[in-house]
């Protein structure tokens, strides 16, 4: 047999046997270690037909598994007429090679198949250059095993001569290697462009990204809070591009929102790489909501993957507001309780029904604002829109007309940041005098940075969705 099955690595209507192998340092649900990786299938498009686990104390050099276990597993292959195998892992080529020849059937690994789940999904032109820059570098040092007419092309007539196969492989190597430069060209455009509009949003809009674990209910609280429309399915990454509406805070005041990827734990790193532009609304916000399922059973190692992978794009220090979603979903009232205890700035949301969402709201326009400052500003007459700025977003106490020739002075009491959007939107104001207002002192920060989002020791009751766990 040749390795022909891995020309095509889409799983879509194959009969799929999964497998994981469990080490004393693995995050995996203990009631339900191939949970994740049979959602990941289903979303592919795989039907399961049978799972194996194991535990080992360290990889096999050779199979990853062991000689035994691979030919448990071509038993089951066998017994279920299966077509692929996956691995909840990254494995070598090497390994790979070895598992495909006992099974006799494609193998593919964790990384494999989240590229190919991205593959289907991306539908912009962004996401497509995304995901096929890293479907290529993940595939580069991967040729020589899987393009198999490298395999009945043999060496030249002596010791050290270098034949057809030898020279299709630096052929082969040297057209990816062309295809990884040309699509970084393309990305770093897009990129760039990206980075304009995000910076030039930014100086005349408050911006907020929406973050989480995959399936956590981002799209649908996106949904509910902007009217957007977007697609919001119970599958993993059922949204790969962002998307930014304008989301209403009630009053005049209002925020850019920008729905992304959602993050999943052990994501390749060639994707965490390669969707930095994806990413890009989200690494350049005002402010981060970070969106957490604390229904689902691994909740704390899905806070934890949210974090290490934001923390891995530079994010670390952002702001975050941490949104304690599907409270509709949550079995016992004591979980609820236990994060509210250990997260007390965390607010608890559905998206599905709309309860706390308008208490998000307010909370959101708070932080927003920001401290109340009694300032004084002066504005010429002739700019109509400053001075309707001016007296839109703040409270006007007193106008003074007379101060100077065509200029009006107001006392105010205006929040910091539209104090300090004012140069944005009244380009010839000043800003005489601001100090912090006595009539508004109860403004506290609610956010805290990325890095700090999860307590040291984050501890489940024993009835609850979680086990011990150290961020």
């Amino acid at each position: 047999m040749t390795h022909d099955v891995r020309a095509q690595l889409s799983v879509e209507a194959e009969k799929a046997i999964l497998v994981r192998v469990e080490f004393p340092d693995s995050k995996s649900d203990p009631t339900d270690p191939l949970g994740e990786l049979a959602s990941l299938a289903d979303t592919a498009g795989a039907k399961v037909v049978a799972k194996i686990t194991q535990a080992r104390k360290s990889v096999d050099a050779a199979t990853y598994v062991g000689q035994g276990k691979v030919a448990e597993i071509a038993r089951l292959v066998a017994a279920h007429d299966a077509d692929v195998v996956i691995f909840d892992h990254d494995l070598s080529p090497n390994q790979l090679r070895e598992v495909e020849k006992v099974c006799q059937c494609k193998i593919l690994d964790r990384s494999e198949l989240i590229l190919d789940i991205f593959a289907t999904r991306a539908r912009s032109r962004e996401a497509q250059l995304q995901v096929a820059l890293a479907q290529l570098e993940y595939t580069y040092p991967r040729l020589r095993h899987m393009w198999s007419h490298l395999e009945r092309i043999t060496g030249g007539a002596g010791v050290g001569a270098r034949g057809p196969g030898e020279m299709q492989l630096e052929i082969d190597r040297r057209l990816v290697r062309d295809k990884v430069s040309d699509y970084k060209r393309k990305l770093a455009e897009i990129q760039n462009r990206k980075t304009r509009e995000v910076e030039t949003r930014k100086a005349e809009h408050f911006t907020i990204g929406l973050v989480g674990y995959t399936n956590a209910g981002k799209s649908t609280l996106f949904n509910t809070l902007t009217g957007a429309g977007t697609l919001a399915e119970d599958k993993l990454f059922a949204t790969l591009d962002t998307k930014t509406r304008r989301w209403g805070l009630g009053g005049a005041h209002y925020a850019l929102l920008s729905d992304t990827v959602g993050f999943i734990r052990d994501l390749p790193h060639h994707l965490v790489a390669s969707f930095k532009a994806t990413l890009e609304e989200a690494t350049h916000a005002d402010l981060m909501l970070v969106l957490l399922d604390i229904a689902h059973p691994q909740a704390i190692q899905q806070l934890q993957a949210v974090q290490q992978v934001l923390t891995d794009i530079s994010c670390g220090q952002h702001p975050a507001l941490l949104l304690l979603n599907k409270t509709d979903a949550v079995a016992n009232a004591d979980d609820l309780a236990f994060w509210r205890s250990v997260c007390p700035e965390a607010l608890p949301i559905s998206a599905r029904t709309g309860a706390g969402l308008d208490h998000l709201a307010e909370v959101v326009r708070d932080q927003m604002l920001g401290r109340m400052q009694r300032a004084r500003i002066r504005i010429p007459l002739l700019d109509s829109k400053g001075v309707t700025f001016a007296e839109k977003f703040s409270t006007v106490c007193a106008r003074d007309y007379e101060v100077a020739p065509g200029m009006v002075e107001l006392d105010v009491e205006i929040s910091t940041r539209i104090l300090g959007q004012l140069p944005n939107h009244a380009h010839h104001a000043e800003i005489l005098s601001a100090i912090p207002s006595r009539t508004h002192a109860h403004w506290r920060c609610r956010t805290v940075p990325v890095s700090e989002m999860i307590p040291p020791t984050l501890v489940m009751p024993a009835t609850g969705a979680g086990t011990e766990s150290k961020a």
